[in-house]
């Protein structure tokens, strides 16, 4: 099945590609961050690093801050960084203060169409769970634009459970992969959630204003079956990408399961926001009661098979697991490659580290073929030896970020 998607489709329908996505294969460009800059984030008061487009290499004890910085290059896309966390965690607190600092982090980044200064971070007058984004020394209105410019994927040692946890680990894991295909996902992620909040909250006070509550069922609808298909647009293709991969790495079987995408394979995605729209309506008891929505995308559940045995990964040992989750990140940024011309910025937290020689090596042979700029952490250097002379080597220690090459 393939579900036929604008990767640019806006919240109020279609919209024209945007200049990144539109000339990047042209251009024939590879993304990476040449200049990163943070200010009270996290453990770091300030700090300035200059890199090339080889991959980085970051190296030293428990605590030196390397995840953290793998964080501020995750938030120079959409969402809440690799660790999930609020915007009022990641300021620096001074010693012996309470008072967390306004934080910001800012990244020049090398693209197929030449440098672009991103910028974000929240202030006082942000509000609390807001942040200001800037691209080029100016305003942008949402988070999305970020996607225009740069796009990340990332491994951390949290993920390793991705596929022993609930569906929602894995729906976030395919959203982070959806939108550096189509930076309008998030957008409409966003609109489909704010509704089916505010449904909720009508339901749970017991409001009889049934008109109002039909149009935010519209709403979930018509953003709801676009979320769907592009999930399963991307799902699809990535799908194959594993299909086709050699080396050590196990292949993967990707596909969702989910009301929404069922009945997009039954038929146009018209009907099936008709549908969506009736089974919300026919299900406000109940989520009122249970105070959930029971119907539509947010249920929705990525699964994935480990092809060569058969088998869903679940059940596999927790080396297989790794191994899988690796096998779909690089299988992405060779599409991603075929797709834009310019494969993402890979950041790979403690990923060698638990990887027999011949996989570390594999890994390091697909960074260097992708000409990924890929930004790994390990607490021996001795584990990226071999990656001598292709990539840049920085020491970490109490915050302070030293070139060893």
């Amino acid at each position: 099945m393939r579900i036929a998607l604008n990767v640019t489709q806006g919240l109020t329908g279609m919209t024209e590609p945007s200049a990144f996505a539109g000339n990047a294969a042209e251009a024939g460009g590879r993304l990476s961050l040449a200049r990163l800059t943070l200010t009270d984030f996290r453990s770091y008061p300030h700090l300035r690093l200059e890199t090339d487009a080889r991959p980085v290499v970051l190296t030293g004890a428990n605590g030196a801050g390397k995840t953290n910085l793998l964080e501020a290059v995750s938030f120079l896309v959409p969402g809440r960084g690799l660790r999930g966390a609020r915007l009022a965690d990641l300021g620096r607190r001074a010693p012996g203060s309470t008072e967390e600092k306004p934080w910001a982090v800012a990244g020049r980044v090398n693209g197929p169409l030449g440098p672009v200064d991103l910028g974000t971070g929240r202030s006082p007058e942000a509000g609390r769970e807001r942040r200001q984004v800037h691209i080029d020394g100016e305003a942008a209105k949402s988070q999305a634009a970020l996607a225009e410019a740069f796009a990340v994927q990332w491994l951390t040692p949290q993920m390793d459970r991705l596929f022993q946890e609930g569906a929602s680990s894995r729906r976030r894991f395919l959203d982070r992969l959806v939108f550096g295909a189509d930076p309008a996902h998030a957008g409409r992620v966003s609109a489909y959630e704010q509704a089916m909040r505010e449904r909720l909250r009508l339901l749970r006070d017991g409001t009889r204003d049934t008109a109002w509550l039909a149009a935010l069922e519209d709403t979930m609808a018509t953003r709801g079956v676009a979320v769907a298909a592009a999930r399963l647009e991307v799902t699809e293709r990535l799908a194959a990408h594993c299909a086709q991969a050699e080396g050590p790495f196990p292949r993967a079987g990707l596909r969702i399961e989910g009301t929404v995408e069922s009945w997009l394979g039954e038929g146009p995605a018209l009907e099936a926001e008709e549908r969506l729209k009736a089974a919300l309506a026919a299900a406000r008891i109940k989520d009122a009661e249970s105070g959930t929505t029971t119907v539509g995308p947010q249920r929705s559940d990525l699964e994935v098979t480990h092809l060569a045995k058969g088998q869903p990964a679940a059940l596999c040992s927790t080396g297989e697991q790794k191994a899988l989750l690796i096998a779909i990140v690089l299988a992405n940024a060779r599409m991603r490659t075929a797709d834009a011309g310019a494969v993402p910025v890979l950041l790979l937290d403690e990923v060698a580290a638990h990887l027999d020689s011949m996989r570390r090596e594999a890994l390091y042979d697909e960074i260097d073929s992708l000409g990924a700029q890929a930004w790994m952490t390990g607490t021996d250097a001795q584990t990226f030896s071999s990656l001598k002379g292709r990539a840049q080597f920085f020491t970490v220690e109490d915050a302070a970020v030293t070139a060893t090459d």
